[in-house]
């Protein structure tokens, strides 16, 4: 779509140039130039992170096994930007703890895939849910279905911190059908979370991701998703302040 205020073509798309004293119309560029800027303005991306990438992320500098470890991450999630959509898995998970620097690398992915001129969405989970929520008639029985379509239908979505919230089988109906129709539309989705797969829990009180999103919704991610375990590392937000 053509820009509105493109002072060229006025908003029109179209440009008339004299050529060889015969009049042309040829297209203005001013969509494809404006592409990035207009998609990342809609992304919902948190200024926090608005200009993550690859390249500023900060491995550790006194731990050279860390260092290692999350630089392969880094690289990871930097060919998964740069060669989208031709990769086996159209969608990434982080797993790690709190503080490894996922959400800052989930983003770098989007960020670079919006550079690219894919467009795409941030959903923090919590909130993704509570506007779902708050949207729902009860006296009606319907749903605004704005952020639902959303988050079904964007081209890209990125999905922080998944799991966060309490089980209830409206919370697992909901993310499965979200995860269910984006797998079956092979439409990606980027993921961080804190829990585990099920199965390699190490405290038997701590639920795994499938525990809190239900076992369908899980076996989806798991098709559609190149599953990046991030390493236990020093607290990103500590390392950044040094």
């Amino acid at each position: 779509m053509p820009v509105d205020n493109c002072p060229r073509c006025g908003g029109s798309g179209w440009i008339f140039r004299v050529v060889e004293d015969q009049e042309a119309v040829v297209r203005c560029r001013c969509d494809e130039e404006t592409r990035a800027e207009r998609f990342a303005a809609r992304s919902g991306i948190p200024p926090l992170y608005e200009n993550a990438s690859t390249e500023n992320y900060l491995l550790p500098k006194d731990n050279p096994i860390a260092h290692r470890a999350l630089a392969s991450v880094m690289l990871a999630v930097r060919t998964y930007a740069r060669e989208y959509p031709a990769v086996e898995k159209p969608g990434l998970l982080l797993i790690g703890e709190t503080g490894v620097g996922k959400t800052h690398l989930a983003v770098a992915a989007l960020n670079g895939l919006i550079q690219r001129g894919f467009e795409g969405v941030f959903f923090d989970y919590q909130t993704l849910l509570d506007r779902i929520r708050s949207g729902y008639d009860r006296s009606s029985g319907s749903m605004d279905k704005e952020a639902y379509r959303l988050a079904l239908d964007c081209e890209i979505l990125l999905l922080d911190d998944l799991g966060a919230h309490r089980v209830t089988d409206w919370v697992e109906d909901t993310v499965a059908s979200i995860i269910t129709h984006r797998c079956n539309h092979r439409k990606p989705v980027i993921v961080t979370t804190n829990l585990p797969p099920p199965g390699q829990t190490t405290n038997s009180a701590k639920d795994s991701l499938s525990d809190r999103i239900g076992a369908r919704a899980w076996s989806r991610l798991n098709e559609m998703c190149k599953i990046i375990p991030m390493p236990a590392v020093e607290d990103y937000r500590v390392r950044g302040r040094r």
